[in-house]
């Protein structure tokens, strides 16, 4: 029978662990124990004893420092950074040796620390120590190392904390104690010390530097590196891209890996909000660092669906949110909620009150944090939310929750490995590539403590394993234990295109080569850089000679299919032409087929943003004060009617309507800043009054509508129409029927005459129109349908009337127009039907809310290129444009 004895293998982090692991359980070393210094102190002192992790250190000083007298720091314990900067100085003292108690008396600033300090040891669960209590207790139980640790073995360490110096010259006495140093450099604090020390002629690796343009170039070639050598038959386990501070890098890895296909183990973990845990949480965070928001909310609920408030909501319960309204504050929510009916939600129920407990519980931000954290997330999101809330303070938590790290669940022994330089220098691999060689970066510039400086502990005592010369340590400890090759790189601009310098650790190790952003590379390290390398194999994808393609014929002045050439009768076509029509989409088609096609045919729209914007723009405005009209209107037709309303009673009408329709706006639209909006507000009732008392002609005895439906369009309110809204409209000789509003209709009280009026909230023209190149098509056609809809024993009158100035614009004989206007829609039928779906006059203008989807600059390039031939093309219809 084999006995196994004891032993304990001390290593640096956990890739070290991980590989000194899976050696010995090849090797079968039954009975060796891997560690670090810590963990076998911990082990040797015996009973609960246990270090002092993160989490609980951090929680510890989240409940002890408000409650702790600060002294001179009292002004700033409250400030977002002062529970990081706490545990940053404890943990320094703690592994410096220094007692804070002990010089309390010293000065102000270490008395408060270490009052900190015994409160932090206060809130401390039970038998979790101090690195020097953990001494203290290892050393009462010397007697028992042979059996607890056995020979001990330390490998891959180039220092030691000084708080555990003293132990491991105690355990000298009572177990034999190896230090591998191997060809690293080991300690000068050795010497006298009875410590047998293993050394090991350096490896003599090929070393060869290289820069390129910027860190994420220096990531892509450090993929195309690591793709060379699998391609070459080289192990993953022998491959490490390493670097001094890898934040810098970890984004750029984290997406090439996914495009590389490649498993690329982050030893030091990934960012928590790269998973999807993470993202729900993060959403959480937004909405309760700056408030609710309609868009955030939806964000938390689609990351979230399965828990809180949303697991009882219906599928599909989004919906029942006005895709365009803010929602940012408590009261448009309420005005919501409360408008919200049974029938409103998907399954017919009523779950506002569910909500609305919802959207109450998140509106009181960051006080209620825990609360909100264990109502909205579960499972590992509600652990990251607990983390983040213990790392940081609840006001702050969406930075916390940037820089927390997990585990990116692959097997670090199999995987080529990017981590810091320390766990490099710990665990070597035979291939190695070294990124961010530049100066300030590597090594890296000593700081001063943030909470005692360097007047008050010198820096050399409170970190006497400064990060500059841990730097410069484990650099050179990685070339002399790398075995094969060593890439040394550097970038040589910053993102922002600043120059950046080499660093010190470069020199000696010759000329570097220069890296072309634009080069071909001997490995692509993924399909997309396969084909970014070799145009040959580009240009015969069909997506690749597809975009070659439409771009030669957007540089051609001919017409082509990408211009918007199709089949003739085209189904899709011919049904969007049979659909009812309104006057804005029959302008669109007269002045932008292609236009027409693209919203009509496709379905495309303008992404729409429920961001606050700073104004209004011109259609808003539009809307807004088109709105208020309606409104007043219906008012005081209510009451004694417009026809004998005097000024003072418009003006109250109007101000009443303005404010019921600003209250239904902010719950369903995003507005701008208060101080603007107010302004707004105040110009749309300006202009309403205006529009309402202007009366060049008073009909007798009249009624007034406003937004009249007509054609099958749906009422906007229950107000009374003059006719059946859903009686059919149709434009003679084109086929085409309309519907749309009527913005104004005055009626007399003999029914005899009819004024038709469409409001205009921009500058009036400098001269009179008739159809303005086919713009102003309302007039005509609202026109045509009051006829069609009261009789044609009825009198039009017909005008665009503009409450900025006020101007009145009338259209003299609207049959003419009419008959003109006929003319040019049978012509724009035939010609779309044809497959002529082409660019017009408003393609690519100001107005025009699809020019993203046009090359880029349309307007003063690619429209002014294609425009003569489409204009040819379209013929009879283009002759619209010139009518004034």
């Amino acid at each position: 029978m084999t006995i196994a004895y004891r032993s304990t293998l001390v290593v640096h982090g956990r890739l070290a662990m991980r590989e000194g692991r899976l050696a010995a359980g090849r090797d079968g070393r039954h009975g060796l124990q891997i560690m670090s210094f810590e963990q076998a102190a911990v082990r040797l002192a015996g009973g609960f004893v246990r270090p002092i992790d993160d989490e609980s250190l951090r929680a510890a000083i989240q409940a002890a420092l408000p409650l702790t007298p600060m002294a001179e720091l009292e002004s700033i314990k409250a400030l977002p950074g002062m529970i990081d900067a706490a545990a940053d100085t404890l943990h320094k003292a703690w592994r410096a040796g220094i007692d804070l108690a002990a010089r309390a008396a010293d000065h102000p600033r270490l008395g408060a620390i270490a009052r900190l300090e015994a409160a932090v040891l206060d809130h401390l669960p039970a038998g979790m120590m101090r690195p020097l209590d953990i001494v203290a207790a290892a050393t009462t139980r010397l007697a028992h190392a042979p059996a607890v640790l056995g020979p001990m073995e330390i490998t891959g360490l180039t220092e030691l904390s000084p708080c555990w110096r003293p132990l491991l010259q105690a355990l000298t006495a009572h177990i034999p104690v190896q230090w591998t140093a191997g060809p690293r450099n080991a300690p000068a604090w050795l010497e006298g010390m009875d410590v047998a020390v293993s050394r090991a002629s350096a490896q003599t690796p090929e070393v060869s530097a290289m820069s390129a343009a910027t860190a994420y170039h220096e990531a892509i070639e450090a993929m195309r590196w690591v793709r060379s050598l699998l391609a070459a038959g080289v192990s993953p386990s022998q491959i490490a891209l390493a670097t001094a501070s890898p934040a810098d890098y970890d984004d750029h890895f984290l997406a090439l890996r996914a495009d590389a296909n490649i498993d690329l183990h982050f030893v030091h973990g990934v960012r928590t909000v790269a998973a999807r845990e993470g993202q729900a949480a993060a959403a959480l965070a937004d909405i309760v660092v700056r408030g609710l928001s309609q868009s955030r909310l939806r964000r938390l609920a689609t990351l979230c669906r399965d828990s809180g408030p949303f697991e009882t909501l219906p599928e599909g319960w989004l919906r029942v949110l006005p895709t365009d309204a803010p929602l940012s504050t408590s009261s448009a929510w309420n005005r919501l909620l409360a408008r919200l009916t049974p029938k409103d939600w998907p399954d017919g129920a009523d779950h506002a009150p569910a909500l609305r407990a919802g959207v109450e519980l998140l509106a009181q931000g960051p006080v209620a944090a825990a609360k909100i954290g264990d109502a909205f997330l579960k499972g590992r999101a509600l652990a990251i939310w607990r983390k983040a809330l213990l790392a940081g303070p609840a006001a702050s938590i969406d930075a916390t929750l940037e820089t927390l790290k997990q585990d990116d669940g692959l097997e670090a022994c199999v995987c080529v490995a990017w981590m810091p330089a320390s766990a490099l220098a710990a665990s070597p691999r035979r291939f190695v590539r070294l990124l961010g060689l530049n100066s300030s970066r590597w090594p890296r510039g000593i700081a001063e403590d943030r909470l005692i400086p360097d007047h008050i502990i010198p820096t050399p005592v409170l970190d006497p394993l400064p990060v500059n010369l841990a730097d410069r340590r484990d650099f050179e400890t990685i070339l002399a234990t790398t075995a094969g090759a060593v890439v040394l790189s550097r970038a040589r601009r910053d993102a922002d295109g600043r120059l950046l310098g080499r660093s010190p650790l470069l020199a000696g190790h010759g000329d570097e080569t220069y890296l072309r952003r634009n080069a071909t590379p001997a490995h692509a390290f993924s399909e997309t850089d396969r084909l970014m390398a070799r145009p040959q194999d580009f240009a015969v994808d069909p997506q690749a000679i597809g975009a070659q393609g439409c771009w030669r014929d957007w540089r051609q002045t001919e017409i082509t299919s990408h211009d918007g050439l199709v089949r003739a009768d085209h189904p899709l076509v011919l049904a969007i032409l049979d659909r009812t029509q309104s006057a804005s989409s029959l302008r669109r088609l007269l002045r932008n087929p292609l236009s027409f096609v693209w919203i009509y045919a496709f379905g495309w729209r303008e992404p729409q943003s429920s961001a606050e914007p700073l104004v209004l723009d011109a259609l808003g405005i539009g809307d807004l004060v088109h709105m208020v009209l309606d409104s007043a209107l219906r008012d005081l037709e209510t009451g004694g009617g417009l026809a004998s309303a005097d000024m003072e009673t418009i003006e109250t009408a109007v101000a009443r309507a303005a404010h019921a329709v600003a209250a239904d706006w902010e719950s369903e639209r995003p507005v701008p800043p208060s101080v603007i909006w107010g302004r707004t507000l105040d110009d749309a009732r300006l202009m309403a009054g205006r529009a309402l008392a202007y009366g060049d002609e008073v009909l007798p005895g009249a009624r007034a509508f406003g937004e009249v439906p007509f054609g099958g369009s749906q009422p906007k309110s229950d107000a009374a129409t003059p006719w059946d809204t859903n009686a059919p409209v149709t434009i003679p000789d084109t086929g085409f029927n309309i519907a749309g509003y009527i913005d104004r209709l005055d009626i007399s009280g003999d029914g005899k005459r009819a004024l038709v009026r469409d409001y205009k909230t921009g500058r009036p023209p400098r001269g009179d129109i008739r159809l303005n190149g086919g713009r102003e098509l309302q007039r005509c056609l609202y026109a045509f349908a009051v006829k069609a809809l009261l009789g044609d024993d009825v009198a039009i009158s017909a005008s665009l009337l503009y409450p900025r100035e006020p101007v009145d614009l009338q259209l003299d004989d609207p049959e003419a127009v009419l008959t003109e206007i006929t003319g040019y829609l049978r012509a724009a039928r035939t010609s779309l039907a044809g497959g002529a779906a082409l660019p017009g006059p408003d393609t690519g203008g100001d107005y025009d809310d699809l020019a993203f989807a046009l090359p880029a600059n349309a307007g003063a390039t690619y429209c002014k290129r294609k425009l003569p031939a489409a204009t040819e093309r379209l013929g009879e219809v283009a002759r619209i444009w010139e009518v004034e």
